[in-house]
């Protein structure tokens, strides 16, 4: 009788931690920018993966305006060049923030050889990586069938394993400190399957998966000042996804500085989850639903036809 009371309470109690974080993690979700205290990281070094462009260099400006140190890693060196400019530009007109520090990398985040070379030289160069964002991403935009070999690959290396490869170059003098932030920038697609975009999603699908894992290995290993959010918005309006048609009677599509402004929200109130918009916090539910119910909903929600008229990134439109 007396081990079932125990178990009994053993569960009670989890059941009401359960009940806490959850009410916190929904109050975190709905409440407007600005509300929930924010941490202060200046002087700390921030690298971004894919900051020649899009979003990417959004945040590393504004990362730059609170004072970090700036690492940008693309594999585009002219567009990461024109970062680096912008942000050396932006620091200087900041009274309280003088000039940021700023290193441009030029990394193929899709050939491992290279993470591991580019992380030990900004070890070196720069110092200990405070907060990491895999925010780097290629789209094939085309059916599994129509999709080369070697752009499938490519996917999958520069949306999945990459962040396997940069946080586990990063990650040690994290835990030696128990300090630090890593940011996984998702996508909705990493929860839901659309047609034309096959490879990607398995990608952000593994990225997802990929970034639940390493919070629960930071659990496990008590490491409690190490923060993770997880980044899951729907279609930006960059040049990645350019000439999709958003057919959605309900959804719209995002404006890349809102993007960036919700991501700085939650990564500096140490958020651990961001769906956007908001409507999407429900897309979890579907997993209950059978795959022919899941069908109906995505095809009232336009989501099937959205790839029918892409084109991609081009110089113009980065």
């Amino acid at each position: 009788m007396h081990e079932y009371m125990e178990e009994l309470l053993q569960g009670l109690i989890v059941l009401v931690r359960v009940l806490l974080s959850i009410v916190v993690a929904s109050v975190k979700a709905i409440l407007p920018r600005g509300i929930l205290p924010r941490k202060n990281v200046r002087g700390e070094i921030c690298l971004i993966t894919g900051a020649g462009s899009g979003i990417g260099r959004l945040m590393a400006l504004e990362f730059a305006k609170l004072g970090c140190t700036m690492v940008l890693w693309d594999v585009n060196t002219a567009g990461n060049e024109e970062t680096k400019a912008m942000v050396e530009k932006t620091g200087a007109t900041i009274v309280h923030h003088p000039t940021s520090k700023v290193h441009a990398y030029t990394v193929d985040l899709s050939k491992r050889k290279q993470i591991n070379e580019t992380a030990e030289r900004v070890k070196k160069e720069v110092g200990t990586v405070d907060i990491l964002i895999n925010n780097a991403g290629v789209v094939t935009g085309k059916t599994l069938l129509e999709s080369p070999d070697e752009m499938i690959e490519r996917t999958m290396a520069v949306n999945a394993t990459a962040c396997l490869y940069t946080t586990k170059n990063f990650l040690a003098p994290m835990i030696e400190r128990n300090h630090g932030h890593i940011v996984t920038v998702a996508s909705i697609l990493g929860k839901l399957g659309a047609p034309g975009v096959v490879d990607y999603c398995a990608s952000k699908y593994a990225a997802v998966g990929y970034h639940d894992s390493l919070a629960a290995e930071l659990y496990k290993l008590k490491a409690d000042g190490i923060k993770t959010t997880l980044v899951m918005p729907y279609l930006i309006l960059t040049g990645m996804f350019d000439g999709t048609e958003n057919k959605s009677r309900i959804i719209s599509n995002l404006e890349p500085q809102y993007v960036v402004d919700c991501v700085m929200e939650a990564v500096l109130t140490n958020k651990e989850e961001l769906i956007m918009p908001k409507i999407l916090y429900g897309v979890a539910l579907q997993h209950f639903l059978p795959t022919e119910a899941r069908h109906i909903v995505a095809e009232y929600l336009g989501q099937y036809e959205a790839m029918d008229t892409f084109k991609g990134r081009t110089l113009a439109n980065r």
